[in-house]
């Protein structure tokens, strides 16, 4: 088996990814899957970073756009974010592996505040740290999270999960003639508005020099093969 091609990684994912083809929720069995590959990959001596949506439980600017104030909003998707860290960190756990979870937004009766040399402290002790509450502040994607995260904590990219295995000239799922990019810049994902991130996720990783692997979460040991440089994926950057 190849050795992992990166030593230290954000791994982002969506909430939707939790609620399996429900759409909302929690679906433990998808959870369970999710946790065995996150810390099977830990177990290969790879230091994990893991970034997680909140809009199987919540979304702020739907809410928002209700009447609610944004900032007030957003601060409930990053509540929601932290529950499904926690059950993240549950499940890996349960599958040999530690984990902690850090929210930028303190909690301290729930799991440990964020702060950049925690997060490092926890990396190098080998447990897969999930990183809740977005950036702690409002008018920020959790794509946006997972690259600034990845910058801070010297990580060298960010494997982004999608229902898909990397970034398409459209929706593959509604345009047969659509065609998997093998790698593109980050340059060319914002000027062809390739919106498997936002363009503010893109620019940071652009500045920083990170590049992004977009690959499909469905199928077994699915992190383990990226980092092997296996399986299908497009690689921006």
């Amino acid at each position: 088996m190849a050795d992992p091609i990166y030593k230290r990684v954000i791994v982002k994912l969506s909430g939707e990814a939790l609620s399996a083809d429900k759409g909302f929720g929690i679906d433990q069995p998808t959870v369970e899957r999710i946790a065995t590959d996150l810390a099977a990959t830990a177990k290969l001596g790879v230091e994990l970073g893991v970034v997680v949506g909140g809009g199987n439980i919540f979304r702020g600017v739907e809410v928002s756009s209700r009447g609610v104030p944004r900032p007030v909003g957003d601060t409930m998707g990053m509540l929601a974010t932290v529950m499904n860290c926690l059950v993240l960190e549950a499940a890996i756990e349960r599958a040999g592996c530690e984990a902690r979870t850090l929210s930028a937004l303190a909690m301290t009766a729930v799991c440990e505040t964020y702060n950049r040399k925690r997060a490092v402290k926890n990396l190098a002790k080998g447990r897969v740290v999930l990183l809740a509450a977005g950036t702690g502040n409002p008018f920020f994607t959790t794509d946006t999270t997972a690259v600034l995260r990845a910058a801070e904590l010297d990580c060298q990219a960010v494997l982004k999960a999608t229902n898909v295995d990397g970034v398409y000239t459209a929706d593959p799922k509604k345009d047969p003639a659509a065609k998997r990019y093998e790698r593109v810049s980050h340059q060319e994902a914002i000027e062809k508005d390739l919106r498997v991130m936002d363009g503010a996720a893109f620019a940071l990783a652009r500045e920083n020099r990170l590049p992004i692997i977009v690959f499909s979460m469905a199928d077994k040991d699915a992190i383990g093969k990226v980092l092997r440089g296996e399986g299908r994926s497009t690689l921006v950057g």
